[in-house]
């Protein structure tokens, strides 16, 4: 009682919170360099499009693996689902994992870092936005407005233009923004299961039957010789996986004790850092006026439309808390 007690104290306290959601946010934006050293470690040709997939499933496979594990030595009993959940978990797996990463994973190859970094934070706006049709009590209001109509308008000015920093292809950005709006669906189908399903229960089986369906598509289309596994190529894999697990750990560990709006308000470092890091260490990456404005845009609009959140934000926390209740 005494630990929990202290973890508690330690996850409520306003600047670990600050610190660990600064912390998440980097490690998922430093995904976004990650992975486009790993295409060019791995020697992957850009329209090899079974390698991609392969590649996103072998790392999705190992962070279920990860947290499936974790699970089992915390809390047993909470990774078993009876055969009525399945058929859920395994859509949520295919959506979620399968067909958002795949997406994310091609386009990602086809557009740069820091485009990338700029065009993920879709999957919020599409989420706020889409929220309004689907709960009653998370209507669209003009402060929310003001938040998609900069978050959007970012996202536009990241490719108004030619070359590195414009510019719009459909594999590319098109895709980018298509497995936004896949996780938006995502997102609300995750909260209705979690009313049931323990949080790290759920991300992992449907992160593991993702993963599979992944591997299983593609494997019998990979060629020869389409990834070359280097020492650093494994290097950037285990990163990769470390950010999965971690990231998302970490980050539900700070949704028990706090609100979730409050949270989520430090997504916008998100975008900052993947863009930041991206120019940093991708070589012909530069910023440029376009991409610094969509920046502080896509920033703004996502600390906008998180402040003070409630509606579906609130419905997730109250389900949340009734699991962890269930699995006590």
């Amino acid at each position: 009682m005494r630990q929990h007690k202290g973890q508690a104290h330690f996850l409520t306290n306003k600047y670990w919170v600050v610190a660990i959601a600064v912390f998440c946010s980097v490690l998922w934006g430093s995904a976004f360099p990650v992975l486009k050293l790993s295409y060019e470690e791995l020697k992957m040709d850009e329209a090899d499009l079974a390698a991609k997939i392969v590649f996103a499933g072998i790392r999705f496979m190992m962070a279920a693996l990860l947290l499936l594990f974790i699970m089992l030595c915390a809390d047993r009993k909470a990774l078993k689902l009876s055969w009525r959940q399945w058929p859920a978990v395994i859509s949520l797996g295919l959506m979620s994992t399968s067909i958002q990463y795949s997406l994310f994973y091609i386009g990602l190859a086809h557009t740069s870092g820091m485009k990338g970094a700029i065009l993920n934070s879709c999957g919020t706006f599409f989420t706020v936005f889409l929220a309004h049709f689907i709960y009653s009590n998370d209507r669209l209001n003009w402060r929310k407005l003001f938040g998609l109509t900069a978050g959007f308008g970012g996202i536009i000015l990241a490719n108004w233009g030619q070359g590195t920093s414009g510019g719009f292809s459909f594999f590319g950005e098109g895709f980018m923004l298509l497995s936004g709006l896949v996780s938006a669906f995502g997102t609300f189908l995750s909260k209705r299961l979690a009313s049931n399903i323990h949080p790290f229960t759920l991300t992992g089986w449907q992160m593991f039957a993702g993963s599979l369906f992944m591997l299983i598509i593609g494997t019998p289309n990979l060629e020869s010789h389409s990834m070359t596994f280097t020492p650093n190529a494994w290097v950037l894999l285990g990163y990769s996986v470390f950010i999965s697990a971690a990231a998302f750990a970490l980050w539900n560990s700070l949704l028990k004790y706090n609100k979730a709006g409050e949270i989520a308000l430090y997504r916008f470092v998100m975008p900052v850092s993947g863009t930041l890091l991206s120019a940093l260490f991708i070589t012909g990456e530069h910023l440029t006026a376009n991409i610094f404005s969509a920046l502080i845009l896509v920033a703004v609009g996502i600390t906008v439309v998180s402040r003070n959140g409630t509606g579906h934000f609130l419905l997730f926390k109250r389900r949340q808390r009734a699991c962890e209740q269930t699995y006590k």
